[in-house]
């Protein structure tokens, strides 16, 4: 028989990749708008797998009516798991994920953040729909020439290493595993990340989010920084804390920054609410500095990358069919 497979989340751009990838696989699937939680969880019944994203509550409670329900597998379509319960998942029920996708395109959705802030495209687009043509307030800088600073050296950083060595800029890197081999190839310095804070003109997170990297960027992170500095953020949205952040950017001492994530993302990010007031005071005080860009989550989607989080969600659920070993599993 074939599995069945519910998915929770689902937009219709998950919808059309994964239809396409199941001609290969032949799995029996069901799609839900909602995030899985234990409001919706006894959709599960009689399911053998539930798909899920980021946004989704896995906590002990759910965990237990999943395994109940007969749910053997949870198949995070992500590389992120911090949402699942796993102690509660032990030994219980499997849970696997999707650990890269396309890190070229997290890669260049960094870099158009940089020149987009840089050159103040997003204003100039505006002003020239409204027939203003003044160059006033669109001066930006050589990047050329400049320092970057990168937190984090995994594949997607290492991207852009490369292409901000392309443009002629120096690179400081920060990593609790540096990767000495490449820092020769490419010419850059791996330093501590008080000198990375001191010397970059431009800082770029691409750490994972765990107890150490937590609000990384914060009162004193911020304060060891250059006057002007622009941060960069496609990673994790608590790796900034994000009250530091604006005080950061009233005083000045932040010149522009680029979020691609959001410490409180959860109740906003991948959905339309632009019918609703926002009631999130903090993000609508980011999203009111015209010195900031904040986008939806949006660093991963490409088309590139829904092909391969499909083919990899429907790979590791087939592995866990025939009782291979998961390559992608994640567990304690």
């Amino acid at each position: 028989m074939s599995l069945k497979i519910i998915f929770f989340d689902a937009k219709p751009y998950d919808e059309s990749s994964f239809n396409n990838v199941n001609l290969k696989f032949g799995f029996e699937l069901s799609y839900f708008k909602e995030h899985l939680s234990i409001n919706n969880v006894m959709l599960t019944k009689g399911m053998d797998v539930a798909c899920i994203f980021v946004n989704a509550v896995v906590d002990k409670q759910v965990i237990n009516q999943l395994v109940a329900n007969g749910v053997k597998l949870i198949a995070l379509r992500c590389a992120g798991f911090n949402n699942v319960d796993l102690n509660a998942a032990k030994d219980r029920i499997k849970v696997v994920r999707v650990p890269a996708y396309s890190p070229y395109a997290v890669a260049e959705h960094t870099l158009a953040l940089m020149l987009t802030l840089n050159r103040k495209i997003h204003k100039a687009y505006n002003r020239t729909r409204e027939g203003n043509f003044a160059l006033n307030g669109l001066m930006g800088f050589d990047m050329h020439g400049k320092t970057a600073g990168i937190i984090g050296t995994g594949k997607i950083a290492k991207i852009l290493i490369k292409t901000l060595r392309s443009m002629g800029m120096k690179v400081l890197a920060f990593d609790v595993y540096p990767d000495f081999e490449f820092a020769k190839q490419n010419e850059i310095e791996y330093t501590t990340l008080d000198n990375l804070y001191k010397n970059s003109d431009i800082i770029s997170l691409h750490c994972p989010l765990n107890k150490d990297t937590e609000y990384i960027i914060n009162e004193n992170a911020i304060a060891k920084m250059k006057d002007g500095v622009m941060i960069i953020n496609t990673g994790r949205g608590k790796l900034i804390k994000t009250s530091a952040l604006i005080q950061g950017l009233k005083s000045k001492k932040i010149g522009a920054a680029g979020l691609d994530v959001y410490e409180e993302e959860s109740a906003y990010f991948f959905e339309d609410r632009s019918n609703r007031v926002m009631d999130d005071d903090v993000l609508a005080r980011l999203l009111s500095f015209n010195n900031v860009i904040v986008t939806s989550h949006q660093a991963f989607f490409t088309k590139e990358a829904l092909e391969n989080i499909a083919l990899t969600t429907m790979q590791n659920i087939q592995d866990f069919n025939d009782n291979k070993v998961l390559v992608n599993e994640v567990s304690i």
